[in-house]
């Protein structure tokens, strides 16, 4: 009989974010082909595709490059602002979301990461909405959500998993729990962002050992406490804060990756079935030689833990 250990495994992986990319197209950015060659060379197998247009938006180009490098696609990612209602609102993410499904499921993708809209300016940090959502807002959230979920999956057979994100209404371990708490565990699944997750005050294990049947997919990403003090103080946003680095190389920040490689594991096991686990350090900008020594270390690391 075949063990619950050898039936499943942490699938671990990198994105692009991880070798300072954050847009389709900027010159600060390492360009496509080097990415791609410098990520199979860290060790990794499964990557993904990042900002939509980052990599070649053509799949049989894509899927080329992508085998010639032992490379295989973990997700793609869409941004939405859900709790805007109005049936403009709705048409407006349907349209960007169905774009980047669509290429997503042709090469090769399960998932769609989906990262809620800012209330702030990432880099000037102007204020565009309320931080705090109204009750009705919630609620346009959690139905359309729900909808955006259920959609995606049958008509391009993934799986959206919600991200909750700095600087976003999804945030905290408060309402993290409320927007789970208020839709259909078969329909929203979460990305738990170690980092993000405790850049704003939650505990990794915690929401594993709670809602782990929630958790649909990790991000595996480290704070520096030092740096986040500071950002908590001066009320950074979060561009100007991962411009700090307040974003680290693991393993010198938090949450320690050990527990939850181990609570990830465990839920893998509990289900019979394997969970990506994708590295992704947010470093934009940053020098082009950088990324690649880092990821080597990082993948090592990794290795250490027993992923």
């Amino acid at each position: 009989m075949t063990s619950g250990a050898e039936r499943t495994r942490l699938r671990i992986g990198s994105a692009p974010d991880s070798w300072g990319v954050w847009f389709a197209d900027d010159p600060l950015q390492v360009p496509w082909q080097r990415f791609l060659d410098e990520v199979a060379a860290s060790g990794y197998e499964w990557i993904e595709l990042g900002p939509y247009g980052y990599l070649p938006d053509d799949p049989a180009l894509l899927g080329r490059e992508l085998a010639a490098r032992g490379l295989r696609v973990s997700a793609g990612t869409v941004f939405t602002a859900l709790h805007h209602g109005g049936a403009a609102a709705w048409e407006e993410t349907w349209a960007h979301v169905s774009r980047v499904a669509v290429h997503a499921a042709a090469v090769g993708a399960g998932n769609l990461v989906m990262i809620p809209a800012f209330w702030r300016d990432d880099r000037t940090g102007q204020r565009l909405e309320d931080d705090t959502l109204t009750s009705a807002q919630w609620r346009t959230l959690a139905a359309r959500t729900e909808r955006l979920s259920r959609q995606v999956r049958e008509e391009f057979g993934l799986r959206v998993v919600v991200h909750p994100h700095a600087d976003t209404h999804i945030d905290t371990e408060e309402n993290v729990v409320r927007l789970l708490d208020a839709t259909d565990g078969d329909l929203v699944s979460l990305c738990l962002d170690t980092g993000h997750y405790a850049y704003c005050g939650g505990d990794s294990v915690k929401l594993v050992e709670t809602y782990g049947e929630r958790i649909g997919y990790l991000h595996l990403k480290q704070v520096d406490p030092v740096l986040l003090a500071r950002v908590r103080q001066e009320d950074l946003p979060f561009g100007p804060a991962v411009g700090l680095g307040v974003m680290c190389e693991p393993p010198h920040g938090e949450p320690p990756l050990e527990p939850v490689l181990a609570a990830a594991r465990a839920l893998a096991e509990r289900r019979g079935a394997d969970l990506f686990a994708i590295v992704e350090q947010d470093m934009y900008p940053c020098p082009q030689d950088k990324p690649l020594p880092i990821a080597r270390r990082t993948r090592e690391f990794l290795r250490s833990c027993g992923a």
